[in-house]
Parts: C-alpha cells; sequence; structure tokens
C-alpha cells in the first residue's frame, strides 16, 4: 500500500508507541486519527504532528466499550472520509504473580479485577476495533490494512498471566483474521514488540531496567521508532498477511 493521503486509525495514539507510528506514518504522507480516552493528550498529539507537517485528527474513543468504539468509528468516517487502515496499539500492563506464596502461606494471587481489565483492553478492545475498521472497509468497497500489537510476552513471561494471555489471543486474531478478510482485500499482519524504551520502562527501577537490557543480545533496548518502521513494513509490503513481525534484539532466539 502505498501510503500517500491513505486515512490509518491508530489506538492509544496519543503518546508512546502510537505517537511514534502516526510519526511515522504521517511523515510518509498517511492522514491520521488517533484514537485515544486521553483528550488532552490527543491535543497535544495532534498540535505536535501539525507542527511536523503531518495531517493528523484526534478522536475520543474506549476501545473496551462497544458503543464508543462504532461513535468514534462513525465520526472518523464523516470527518475524514474513509478507512484504508487501522493499527490496534492501544494495551495497559496489570502484571502480578497468579499466586504469591512463602512458606506455604499465600500472600496475594492476581485480582479478577486486574486480570479483567487487561483482557478487556488488550484483547476486547482489538476485537472490536477490527471488527468495526473491517465491515467500514467492506461496506465501503476499499481495500486495506490492519495491524494488531502483539508482544513476545505472548509466548509466556512470568508475572503477567494476563497480559501474555491477551497477547496471545491478539497473535491468533491476526492470524483468523488475515484468512477471512483476504477475499474483501483486507490484509492483517501484526508486530510483537520485545523491551521498547517507553514511559513505562522509564518508571521501572534502575536495576530491574538493567537486569532487562542485559538479557537482550543487542544490549538495549527498543525505540518506539523500531515499532513504528514494522508498522510501516507491513502497511507497505502488498504480500504479507497473517504474520508477526518480531522486533526485540533478539532476545526470543
Amino acid at each position: 500500500m502505498q501510503l500517500d493521503n491513505r486515512i490509518i486509525a491508530i489506538t492509544g495514539g496519543a503518546q508512546g508507541l502510537g505517537l511514534a507510528m502516526a510519526q511515522r506514518l504521517g511523515h510518509q504522507g498517511a492522514v491520521l486519527a488517533l484514537l485515544d480516552r486521553d483528550a488532552e493528550g490527543l491535543d497535544r498529539a495532534c498540535r505536535a504532528l501539525a507542527g511536523a507537517g503531518i495531517r493528523a485528527r484526534g478522536f475520543e474513543m474506549d476501545v473496551a466499550d462497544e458503543s464508543s468504539v462504532q461513535q468514534a468509528f462513525m465520526a472518523l468516517e464523516d470527518t475524514l472520509g474513509g478507512l484504508d487502515g487501522l493499527v490496534n496499539n492501544a494495551g495497559i500492563v496489570r502484571d502480578g504473580l497468579l499466586v504469591k506464596a512463602r512458606d506455604g502461606q499465600i500472600e496475594s494471587m492476581m485480582s479478577l479485577a486486574d486480570w479483567q481489565s487487561v483482557m478487556d483492553i488488550n484483547l476486547t478492545g482489538v476485537f472490536l476495533c477490527g471488527r468495526e475498521a473491517a465491515s467500514r472497509m467492506i461496506a465501503s468497497g476499499r481495500e486495506g490494512v490492519i495491524v494488531n500489537i502483539s508482544s513476545i510476552s505472548r509466548a509466556g513471561n512470568v508475572g503477567q498471566s494476563n497480559y501474555s494471555a491477551a497477547k496471545a489471543g491478539v497473535a491468533a486474531l491476526t492470524v483468523t483474521w488475515s484468512g477471512e478478510l483476504a477475499r474483501h482485500g483486507i490484509r492483517v499482519g501484526g508486530v510483537a514488540p520485545g523491551f521498547i524504551e517507553t514511559e513505562m520502562t522509564a518508571s521501572m527501577r534502575d536495576d530491574m531496567l538493567e537486569r532487562i537490557t542485559s538479557g537482550v543480545p543487542l544490549k538495549r533496548l527498543g525505540q518506539p521508532e523500531d515499532i513504528a518502521a514494522s508498522v510501516a513494513f507491513i502497511f507497505e509490503n502488498d504480500y504479507f498477511s497473517g504474520r508477526l513481525v518480531e522486533c526485540d534484539g533478539g532476545l526470543r532466539l
């Protein structure tokens, strides 16, 4: 897909990875629809993009709320005139052990609330936004691309039962949708980032960050721009579908 004047929506687009993706795709000529529940963040992001000569509009949306998703995509289509691509990027973490115990005594367990909130945003949100985007592309006769952001944690990661399960689901949706939507001219791909330098990693203790970094063969964290480049590759490569790009510095050897 040539990106010039293509309308691409990005969930969680107000900051971090989502904003980096918007910058990369925008510099290649795409028109961005940023979807996020942070209204002030959306305003800041759109102003920053405009300052760089990138066309972007913000739409307030909760990815886990069906009505909110439907209304945002309707507003997006009415405002921008259509939809050619979607990046399902919005996500959260609520890390914790399934059961934490010492000397046979249970100290804590992962709460149902922490499990459900991660599943709602990281998996159900992908489903809702992917369904809405595909429906609108098909109804308008526009071929398009959906990119789902999974994680190397989809293979399992200690302390991330909820996150790993959700990201494994995202990877499965990517393969499933690629088979279902190909007949409509819609490609579906995914990116599985490793440890990336974001607001989340910046808040970690120095010793934890050093331990994580030392385990990466390249001995450094990835940059948001690295993930943005992977997303751009999927959009641009018209024969890429049903697969995930792992961008992790060689962590999953």
